[in-house]
């Protein structure tokens, strides 16, 4: 189960950088296609509202290839201790 986690990881840290790139094509094609101060911003806002999301998609994947979440707590008792 650790290495599907480890694959997952590597998985998360593509993913993260891949959706940013279509992300900014496609707005740009949109507003493009529709260069209206409306389209601008609806464009803009969708960017950077994404991309602090895909940045925590790509650190969740590093610390799933490094191992973090290798041992996860089977129940609270074990956060207490």
């Amino acid at each position: 189960m650790n290495s599907i986690k480890r694959y997952a990881g590597l998985l998360w840290m593509i993913m993260g950088p891949v959706a940013i790139f279509y992300l900014i094509r496609t707005a740009a094609e949109e507003i493009t296609k529709k260069p209206v101060i409306d389209t601008k911003i609806q464009w803009i806002v969708f960017v950077v509202i994404f991309i602090p999301i895909a940045i925590g998609i790509m650190v969740f994947g590093w610390y799933a290839l490094k191992g973090e979440y290798d041992h996860l707590p089977e129940s609270s008792a074990e956060l207490e201790d």
